[in-house]
C-alpha cells in the first residue's frame, strides 16, 4: 500500500498507566484515534502498534486492526520501525494514540505535505502559540526555514527574544515518514542533542534529514495525566471547561448583534439598520479598561454605527466582517500576547462556538439557545443588549476583588485618578 497509518500506543504509561485503555465517554482512547484516523482520505490502512494484548483485543473488538510488538521499544519512532520491516508500504503515518481528537485533514495535510516535497525524509506540522505557552517545557517548539524545512527542535522558548517580538511554533506531534526513514532509523547514531532535549525527531535532523512542516489551526487535547483525561472527557460529552482562574483574565471579547446589542434589527426607509445599546454596558467595560482588562470585539458585521459606538467605547481591537470567530479571536490573542486562559469570550449564537472552542472561558447571554449556552462555561442571567457584558464586568471585577469600582461611589471615584 501507498500510506500506511500507524498509531503506537503503549500500554506502561508512566503517568497514567494503560492510557490507550482509559474510557472516554463509554470509549477506549485508542478506539477513538482508530476511528478519527480511519476518516483520512489519503491512507490506504490503519494499523495500531502496541506492546499490549488488551490493547489489541480493544482494537479489534472495535472493528480495526492490531499489532503486537517488541516491548522494549523506547520510542513510537522505534514501533514504527517494527510495523514498516513487517508491512510494506511507501509512506507511514505515525498518529499518537493519546490523541482522541485528532483531525482527519491534519492526516490528509502531513501526507500531502511528503508527496509534494521531494527532499523531506518526514513531514509533521505545527501551529503558532502565544510567547506564554512557549515558555512551557511540556510545549515542543519548531524553528523553520522560509520553505518549511524545519531548522530546530526544543523545548526552550525559539528563537530567544531579543530584539523584536518573535512568533513561536509549537511542534504538532503527527508526521509521515518515507519508508527509507524508517529503514535507517535504528542504524543512526545517538544524537547527543536528543539525549539533551529527549526529543527522538532530533537524531534525524542532527544526522541531516529534512524534516519539512506545515501550518494547521487545530491544537489538539493530549492525554498525558489524570487532568488531561478529564479534559478529554469534557470535550466528547459537550461539557464546557472550568479550570482555570478569572483573576487571571486579560481580555474580554464579544460580538455586537445579540450581546452588545438586542437580537433584533431595526431598519428606517432608507434600508438602513439601527441598533439599541445599553449605556451600563458600557460602563462596565469602561471599568475594565481602567483595571487593564483589554476589550475587543468580534463580529461578523460592519457599519459606521457599529464603529462609532466602538469609538465611544474606546474599543481598539476590533475585527469586523469575520466568518471564522475562532481564527479571529486566536489573531487577537497573538497580536496581544494574550494567553487563551486568560482570555473570555461573550457570545449568543451559533457563529460563536468557534471562539468558545480557543478562548479559556465562554459566556452565553440570556437569550441565546439552548445549545449555546450548554457549551458555554457561563450561562449568564442578561439578555443581549441588556447588560450581559455589565454582568460579565462584575464578575471579572468581583475575582479580581474589584468589585467596588461598580459599587461602590468612592472607590469608582478613585478609580478615575
Amino acid at each position: 500500500m501507498k500510506n500506511l497509518i500507524v498509531i503506537p500506543a503503549r500500554y506502561a504509561s508512566t503517568r497514567l498507566p494503560g492510557k490507550p485503555l482509559c474510557l472516554i465517554a463509554d470509549k477506549p482512547m485508542i478506539v477513538w484515534v482508530l476511528e478519527r484516523a480511519k476518516m483520512a482520505k489519503s491512507a490506504d490502512g490503519v494499523l495500531v502498534a502496541t506492546d499490549d494484548e488488551r490493547i489489541v483485543q480493544a482494537v479489534e473488538k472495535a472493528g480495526g486492526n492490531a499489532v503486537l510488538t517488541s516491548a522494549d521499544c523506547a520510542n513510537g519512532t522505534e514501533r514504527l520501525c517494527e510495523v514498516a520491516a513487517r508491512f510494506d508500504a511507501d509512506n507511514y503515518i505515525n498518529v499518537q494514540g493519546d490523541e482522541p481528537f485528532v483531525e482527519p485533514e491534519d492526516i490528509d495535510r502531513v501526507i500531502a505535505l511528503l508527496e509534494r516535497e521531494k527532499e523531506a525524509s518526514i513531514a509533521t506540522l505545527y501551529a503558532e502559540i502565544t510567547d506564554r505557552e512557549a515558555q512551557s517545557e511540556n510545549c515542543v517548539k519548531i524553528a523553520l526555514a522560509h520553505n518549511g524545512r524545519a531548522l530546530y527542535f526544543s523545548r526552550s522558548p525559539i528563537p530567544f527574544a531579543r530584539g523584536s517580538a518573535p512568533r513561536y511554533y509549537k511542534h504538532i506531534g503527527l508526521y509521515a515518514y518515507r519508508k527509507e526513514a524508517l529503514v535507517v532509523y535504528p542504524k543512526l547514531p545517538k544524537s547527543d542533542l536528543e539525549e539533551s532535549e529527549k526529543l527522538e525527531q532530533l537524531r534525524y535532523l542532527q544526522a541531516g534529514f529534512a524534516i519539512y512542516a506545515a501550518k494547521t489551526e487545530r491544537i489538539g487535547i493530549s492525554v498525558d495525566t489524570p487532568q488531561c483525561l478529564q479534559r478529554a472527557i469534557n470535550f466528547a460529552l459537550g461539557a464546557p471547561e472550568t479550570q482555570g482562574d478569572l483573576s487571571k483574565i486579560r481580555l474580554l471579547l464579544t460580538d455586537i448583534d445579540g450581546v452588545l446589542s438586542p437580537a433584533q434589527l431595526i431598519f428606517d426607509e432608507n434600508g438602513e439598520s439601527h441598533k439599541l445599546f445599553n449605556v451600563r454596558d458600557g460602563l462596565g467595560i469602561e471599568a475594565l479598561q481602567r483595571l487593564g482588562i483589554v476589550v475587543g470585539v468580534i463580529t461578523g458585521r460592519d457599519s459606521p454605527a457599529l464603529r462609532k459606538r466602538l469609538e465611544i467605547l474606546r474599543i481598539a481591537h476590533c475585527r469586523f466582517g469575520v466568518k471564522d470567530k475562532g481564527a479571529a479571536c486566536a489573531e487577537v490573542m497573538r497580536s496581544l500576547k494574550i494567553a487563551p486562559e486568560e482570555t473570555i469570550y461573550v457570545g449568543d449564537d451559533t457563529p460563536d462556538l468557534a471562539a468558545f472552542a480557543v478562548c479559556g472561558f465562554s459566556c452565553a447571554v440570556g437569550d441565546a439557545p439552548a445549545y449555546i449556552r450548554d457549551r458555554a462555561v457561563f450561562k449568564l442571567k442578561a439578555e443581549g443588549g441588556g447588560g450581559a457584558i455589565r454582568e460579565v464586568a462584575e464578575m471579572l471585577l468581583e475575582a479580581k476583588g474589584r468589585l467596588g469600582v461598580l459599587s461602590n461611589a468612592d472607590e469608582y471615584l478613585e478609580s478615575l485618578k
